[in-house]
């Protein structure tokens, strides 16, 4: 029997991530979006967009697709890095010297790569422009009083991660080690996001319209299929790809393992609102009931050489039979209590 450790680990571990920013995070992000939450009619149109997404995106060009998702990382890079950008000042130069060393290492590795790819010269441009503006941020701050937002350490993530894409998208430095790094970020992002406009109530119904939505898209129509192969040749941090461990080998070629973003949105939201209904200890419970699920659909696949299956139930199947446990133990003592009072 084949299996992997690697991918319902990288599920773990992001969703144990989320679960412990959540609480650094929610309390500044409710702050800044006035308390708003999504209504039930928000949850079904969200479902419902993302459906229409993924039936259409096939015919979408690619230069397109590229252009929309790198203008919609690059703003939740942005939007992010501004809310906490009111750190301190020990803690800003330490952000501004990281973004120096990497902008420095990208421009010289670029240098290095003239021969072989002439626009390595162009990216070895905008490397340096990206250091110099750091260290120009980095003389500022030093000088800066207020401790308020900086919108010049906002620009520096987004910044690096263009350059890095349109000079490396090509390269084995981006794929897979940027590809993965990215994806992991933005996964973990997302969910801290958009986890902060949901209720239990909203995400119940969320989760159960995203799986069935998945089950068609999947199983029945293929739409996610063919739209995951349309977008993979762009090498955007869509998806996170690992290689099997133990290694699994097929036709001479080891079977690489990818989940897309949404499937560890959707984990990581059921983990969020999990925290907020029942705790954080109950929650990394869920996350290991998740991912111990995740593996066994995942070792399935790999032994009967499935090519795909909807990775929101391979996550839910995990979550459900807790869910109903803590629930069921929560109205057999409800239930104890109120005869004890009885009696």
């Amino acid at each position: 029997m084949n299996f992997d450790i690697a991918m319902p680990l990288t599920l773990f571990f992001v969703t144990l991530a989320a679960i412990f920013f959540d609480k650094k995070v929610e309390r500044k992000m409710k702050g800044v979006f006035e308390e708003k939450e999504f209504r039930v009619r928000d949850a079904i149109l969200l479902v419902a967009a993302m459906a229409v997404t993924v039936s259409l995106i096939v015919f979408i060009p690619q230069m397109a697709i590229m252009t929309i998702f790198l203008f919609s990382y690059s703003m939740l890079l942005f939007t992010f890095t501004y809310i906490f950008s009111d750190f301190k000042k020990a803690q800003a130069r330490l952000f501004n010297i990281v973004f120096l060393v990497v902008s420095f290492t990208a421009a010289t590795i670029s240098l290095y790569n003239l021969d072989a790819n002439s626009l390595m010269g162009y990216g070895a441009l905008a490397f340096f422009c990206l250091f110099a503006f750091t260290f120009i941020a980095l003389l500022y701050d030093e000088l800066r009083t207020s401790l308020r937002e900086r919108w010049y350490l906002a620009i520096l993530p987004p910044a690096l991660f263009i350059f890095l894409y349109s000079f490396f998208s090509g390269t084995p430095i981006w794929f897979p080690y940027l590809l993965d790094i990215y994806g992991i970020v933005f996964a973990v992002l997302i969910i801290l996001y958009l986890g902060s406009f949901f209720t239990w109530r909203t995400t119940l119904i969320f989760v159960t319209l995203l799986t069935a939505m998945d089950v068609i898209l999947v199983l029945v129509t293929g739409a996610m299929v063919s739209a995951a192969s349309h977008v993979s040749v762009l090498q955007l941090p869509m998806l996170i790809a690992i290689r099997t461990i133990p290694a699994v080998v097929r036709d001479g070629y080891v079977i690489w393992m990818s989940l897309g973003l949404g499937d560890f949105f959707f984990a990581g939201l059921i983990a969020l609102q999990t925290v907020r209904k029942y705790g954080r200890e109950y929650a990394i419970l869920s996350a290991i009931a998740m991912s111990a699920s995740f593996f066994i659909f995942e070792a399935f696949l790999l032994t009967y050489e499935l090519r795909a299956f909807p990775g929101t139930v391979m996550i839910i199947c995990g979550w459900i039979p807790l869910i109903l446990w803590k629930k069921l133990g929560h109205e057999e003592k409800d239930s104890f209590s109120s005869r004890f009072k009885k009696e």
